[in-house]
């Protein structure tokens, strides 16, 4: 009986919790909307698409509430988390995931000024903005855990546009000093950096329709082989933090990307010249 209680208490991580997540119609939110529903927490999913996010939410069931939420309107934003908070009388989850990047243009005497504001508008100014508020509901109970989406390209150059990895970079720099401040409360603040996901974000910047292709391409790309990155090992990682498996984590960008920031790939000293045979191991 014991060990059935534990597994059971195990497999709702997120019981009793309430959570936010911007962006969530679609890709990395929608997948993190059905892993935290499917861990016990009572989710609004928050978006401008709203035919969309209404019929996610409807699909994850009666746990899962939609609301129009543009995050570059403050506005908005703080109804989206009022609305959240009312719904047990606090937020746990705050997960700032929308987002969006600009159209490449290799050279920076190409790139426009204004759309390189919008960019930074939507993933800095809408992850401000999501902390802000969140933090005002959380302050109070002295918890709370706030995760916002960034990029491997927070972490590396010319892997993305200039607003965009700009834009990411910003994103770690505002998770580490948000956690500075609000650690004081209780409340954790990080940030996750996927590598290329198939989502509608990477397919509309790659050029990339099918989801395959997309996975081919970062595969060849990474430096972990063998293992493709689907949206659910975000969603799992998000899910971690937001856990009480990770109630001592603060302050801290974690990368999902198979080791790929940490290797260059112009150096070959482990290069094999050929599959190596399995009973070498």
């Amino acid at each position: 009986m014991a060990a059935t209680s534990l597994l059971s208490a195990a497999s709702k991580r997120l019981q009793g919790k309430v959570a936010l997540i911007t962006g969530g119609a679609s890709g990395i939110g929608a997948c993190t909307a059905r892993v935290f529903a499917h861990h016990g927490a009572k989710v609004v999913i928050a978006d401008i698409q709203d035919e969309l996010g209404q019929s996610v939410s409807e699909s994850i069931g009666p746990n899962c509430t939609y609301v129009h939420c543009d995050v570059t309107d403050e506005s908005q934003v703080k109804n989206a988390v009022d609305k959240a908070a009312i719904i047990d009388g606090k937020l746990d989850i705050m997960f700032n995931n929308a987002g969006n990047s600009d159209e490449k243009k290799p050279r920076i005497i190409d790139n426009d000024k204004a759309d390189f504001e919008s960019i930074l508008r939507l993933n800095v100014t809408g992850v401000f903005l999501g902390i802000k508020h969140a933090s005002q509901v959380m302050i109070p109970r002295r918890s709370g855990c706030i995760l916002s989406t960034a990029s491997v390209a927070s972490n590396v150059g010319g892997g993305a546009t200039h607003a965009y990895a700009c834009s990411k970079h910003a994103v770690v720099g505002l998770t580490k000093n948000a956690a500075v401040e609000l650690g004081q409360f209780g409340i954790r603040v990080n940030c996750l950096s996927p590598f290329g996901v198939a989502t509608p974000l990477a397919s509309r910047v790659s050029g990339i329709e099918e989801e395959q292709e997309i996975e081919n391409s970062v595969a060849s790309l990474a430096n972990l082989k063998h293992v493709i990155l689907k949206a659910e090992d975000i969603a799992n990682g998000a899910l971690f933090l937001a856990s009480d498996e990770g109630r001592y984590v603060s302050g801290h960008n974690i990368l999902i990307d198979g080791g790929f920031s940490i290797a260059n790939p112009s150096s070959h000293i482990f290069q094999y010249p050929e599959e190596p045979s399995r009973t070498h191991y």
